[in-house]
């Protein structure tokens, strides 16, 4: 028997690691909206991957804010991690902004699992991932970022493996309200 007969091709292993707010900031300035369920479709329909973990960060109001939309996350899948806003007053602007900084949960939850899995896809823009991508990649893991033009930070587009713009996959993650 030759060489190819004996592959065990061995499935990558992947995580999926969404930050909720981030990516509510790209959507709207898209105009549209991803669909969580088609997201997970699109990213596993190889079948050479395994989904080991997809977890959603997110910030509330209060401990009821957005119960249905995390419940039906919960039922796609997701772990979904939480962290109730906090108010910012911005002196220059004289405006409150709301601000729940869930960056220190993904990269703790990405270290923590780091030996289930091969490959991360990471919905976010924000610069302060690069130092953890850097890390990752260092151990061999493969690291995708979805983002946006205009949302996603040059550090980080420089430190992954692959960007994704999320205009280039609409029609497979598109929410439809059909």
């Amino acid at each position: 028997m030759d060489a190819a007969h004996n592959c065990v091709c061995q499935k990558d292993r992947l995580s999926i690691f969404v930050d909720g707010n981030n990516m509510f900031y790209a959507q709207q300035k898209n105009g549209w909206f991803f669909d969580p369920r088609r997201v997970l479709e699109y990213f596993t329909n190889d079948p050479y991957v395994n989904l080991i973990n997809a977890f959603w960060y997110t910030g509330l109001k209060d401990s009821q804010d957005q119960r249905g939309f995390r419940d039906a996350l919960i039922s796609l899948g997701y772990t979904v991690r939480t962290k109730i806003l906090k108010e910012y007053y911005d002196d220059t602007s004289g405006r409150y902004s709301q601000k729940a900084n869930l960056d220190i949960e993904i990269v703790v939850d990405m270290f923590n699992t780091v030996d289930q899995y091969d490959r991360v896809i990471l919905f976010s823009g924000d610069g302060d991932f690069e130092r953890a991508i850097e890390l990752l990649r260092s151990k061999n893991t493969h690291i995708t970022v979805v983002s946006t033009e205009g949302m996603i930070a040059r550090e980080l587009r420089n430190a992954t493996d692959r960007y994704i713009d999320l205009n280039d996959i609409r029609n497979s993650i598109e929410k439809n309200d059909a």
